[in-house]
């Protein structure tokens, strides 16, 4: 077990310094051109405008009391999220401020090593209103949603993918987070990996603080098939893969 807890120390930063020029021994470095800031989706998709972060009127509750009444919840109602309201959880978890170096990196409403932001947010819809159920992505940059199409159950493959685990099927919205390694590799190459997972919580605790906000409730899982759920989303499972789940609905 000892070998494994290295990974969570930070020995890597002494081997990728080049010592002569005390630059960090990665592509961007090596004026290797920058990923792009979001997967690609196709230019004929027709888009779903959610509601713009100026305009929203949720989320009213004093923050002292989002703190006390956070705690992981797998009941749900059958009530269905606003569109406003699941624009509010979108933007609080990967909303952009601004795009920053001439298009290398975004400042975002949570913090990510380098502003690399390596996350692309897939959705199980099953209960919003004025959206019908399915697999969509959130377009962070352009604050809209595109609907991916998929067959068969998907409710039951999303079960099936998190080994069972049947409240992500009662939820109203499913949040599945993939990772694409190289947007933070470019930068941090090595180290990339420890600072992914760490993000990856920044992520998902303004879930869980959003959701608490708007009298709704977050489960975070961490246990879920990687070849199921990559499957699933219909990603790679190499340059792009699942890295963190949760399911939210309103409480009872």
């Amino acid at each position: 077990m000892e070998e494994y807890r290295k990974f969570l120390k930070n020995y890597v930063w002494e081997h990728i310094i080049d010592k002569k020029t005390d630059t960090l021994k990665t592509d961007q470095y090596r004026n290797v051109p920058h990923p792009p800031l979001q997967k690609e989706y196709p230019k004929e998709a027709k888009l779903i405008d959610l509601v713009a972060s100026e305009k929203f009127a949720v989320a009213k509750m004093p923050f002292i009391e989002v703190i006390r009444k956070r705690k992981s919840r797998r009941k749900y109602s059958k009530k269905a999220l606003t569109l406003e309201e699941l624009s509010f959880l979108l933007w609080a978890t990967q909303g952009v401020h601004r795009i920053i170096g001439n298009g290398m990196a975004t400042q975002r409403v949570v913090p990510s090593g380098g502003a690399r932001h390596p996350f692309e947010t897939y959705l199980v819809i099953n209960r919003v209103k004025g959206i019908e159920p399915g697999l969509y992505r959130y377009l962070a940059l352009e604050h809209k949603l595109y609907r991916i199409p998929t067959k068969g159950n998907l409710a039951r493959q999303l079960v099936t993918a998190c080994m069972e685990q049947k409240f992500v099927g009662s939820s109203a919205v499913t949040f599945v987070w993939t990772v694409i390694p190289y947007r933070a590799e470019w930068r941090y190459g090595k180290v990339s990996h420890k600072m992914i997972a760490i993000d990856a919580g920044h992520l998902c605790q303004n879930l869980y603080l959003a959701c608490e906000a708007i009298n709704a409730g977050a489960c975070a899982v961490g246990a879920y098939s990687q070849r199921k759920m990559d499957k699933l989303l219909g990603v790679d499972g190499k340059e792009e893969f699942t890295i963190y789940v949760a399911s939210i609905g309103k409480t009872e």
